[in-house]
């Protein structure tokens, strides 16, 4: 190590906590933090000069992490990134939409390359198709819940509450898990519930997960590694096995994302379990309890919220956002936009336009500052994404935007893009058998993306099938 080497900060010594072998090809030494007592990172430790001299590379399968070059093949063998064994609930696209509905050019003007007359007349559009949705999200009774909580946790849990879906002999299915936070505070929630099991859907490796710390005898954490896109829910022994009816939740679930979960809860399970003739909850305990038995079950579930008719999905609960990063391939609310008139080049403008909708909203100098300094230490602890803290509104004047519009007009657009995309979403759920809604449940000082999708079978009326 080039003891002698200075760093940026003029010192020949490493940060204190900080690795101290010298990267000489960034001139500094490493910030890795180190544990107590060490005084090199788990990547550095126990090299000698003439190992740390040995040239690293990017490993092709992870570029995140490196490895020593002389090393690549047997490092490719044990990389936590190489392509595993599919497990059987992994079917390619099942949740995917059709590529021949892919009707996007593969040239599109950018938006800032439009002219004048062409943003116009996708605002007119816009403006066209939104005229009866502007109640949708302002209608009080909506944010009621909501409004009592004042972190977003508490009160997408209060929303689940309030639609009754908390309660015993059930399977939480949470896409996006990410730490898996949303259903430590369920299971916390549920207390001593009997039978309840969590599904964490995540498609990267995570780090400092709370679904380990879960060990109640009534509660099952299960994690899959899995791109939604690929999950096939009925494949998964669990509910194979149980029949325990589903409550699809999702904290902040990115643009496509939160499409590809509709589809794989209401298409992929929903209707594979309907066309199988599940049976109903109450013949399947009749098996095996005795009437006497099964009264006592009755009862004690008209308290704790025990559905009175098994359905395989009991109800939908996801918090919005990303709408830039939906796409038209795996969009659910097609036929919708279809039916107004739009198609995949309107659909891609208006994506792109939604993220206008926190124009306005900008850190001060002083508050980027203090978050800019505790970014590596976030990434260090693992801090989610999406938080949205420390925000508050400005009167930005020098945002860049079309000479006809002002900062506060774009944010107006923006939000209609996310109204309509979402409403694409509600037309779909109804077509499926389900009674959906958006409401607020948290301030945008809060979070930006602060809209809740809800939804509940409707039992009067069988779902529709699709063409």
């Amino acid at each position: 190590m080039a003891a002698s080497a200075l760093t940026p900060h003029g010192t020949a010594f490493p940060e204190e906590g900080r690795c101290g072998y010298f990267v000489e090809k960034k001139k500094r030494f490493c910030r890795m933090v180190v544990a107590a007592g060490k005084r090199f990172c788990g990547e550095h430790a126990g090299a000698s000069e003439e190992e740390n001299a040995r040239k690293r590379i990017l490993c092709p399968l992870d570029p995140k992490h490196t490895v020593y070059e002389d090393q690549l093949a047997k490092h490719l063998k044990k990389c936590n990134s190489r392509e595993k064994p599919k497990p059987d609930f992994f079917i390619q696209d099942i949740n995917a939409g059709l590529k021949d509905e892919t009707e996007i050019p593969d040239q599109l003007v950018p938006i800032s390359s439009l002219s004048e007359e062409q943003l116009e007349n996708l605002i007119k559009k816009l403006r066209k198709a939104c005229e009866a949705l502007h109640d949708a999200l302002n209608d009080p009774k909506n944010g009621d819940s909501a409004a009592k909580h004042l972190k977003q946790q508490a009160s997408i849990l209060g929303n689940i509450e309030n639609l009754k879906l908390l309660g015993p002999r059930r399977c939480f299915v949470e896409f996006g898990a990410g730490k898996g936070k949303l259903s430590h505070w369920v299971d916390i929630a549920l207390k001593d519930a009997e039978k309840v099991h969590f599904i964490l859907v995540e498609k990267v490796t995570t780090r400092f997960k709370v679904d380990g710390k879960h060990r109640k005898k009534n509660s099952v954490f299960e994690r899959l590694q899995i791109d939604i896109q690929h999950l096939c829910l009925n494949k998964i022994p669990l509910l194979s096995k149980e029949k325990l009816p589903v409550v699809g939740i999702g904290k902040h679930l990115c643009g496509v994302a939160t499409d590809l979960a509709l589809r794989c809860l209401v298409e992929t399970y929903a209707a594979s379990c309907e066309e199988r003739n599940e049976e109903p909850l109450a013949k399947r305990i009749k098996n095996d309890k005795t009437e006497k038995e099964i009264n006592t079950l009755a009862k004690e579930g008209n308290e704790k919220n025990i559905p009175e008719k098994w359905t395989p999905v009991a109800g939908i609960v996801i918090a919005l956002c990303c709408h830039h990063r939906c796409d038209w391939r795996h969009y659910v609310g097609k036929e919708y936009f279809r039916a107004l008139g739009l198609g995949a080049v309107d659909f891609h403008y208006f994506q792109r336009m939604s993220s206008w909708a926190t124009c306005g909203m900008r850190k001060t100098t002083l508050e980027a500052s203090n978050i800019s300094t505790k970014r590596r230490d976030e990434q260090i602890d693992g801090s989610e994404e999406h938080d949205d803290g420390g925000y508050r509104i400005t009167d930005d004047s020098a945002e860049s935007l079309p000479g006809f519009l002002t900062v506060e007009e774009k944010k107006k657009i923006g939000h209609l893009c996310k109204l309509l995309i979402d409403q694409g979403r509600i037309k779909y759920l109804q077509q499926k058998g389900f009674s959906p809604a958006l409401q607020y449940y948290i301030e945008p000082l809060v979070s930006l993306e602060n809209v809740l999708l809800t939804a509940l079978p409707n039992h009067s009326s069988p779902p529709e099938t699709s063409a």
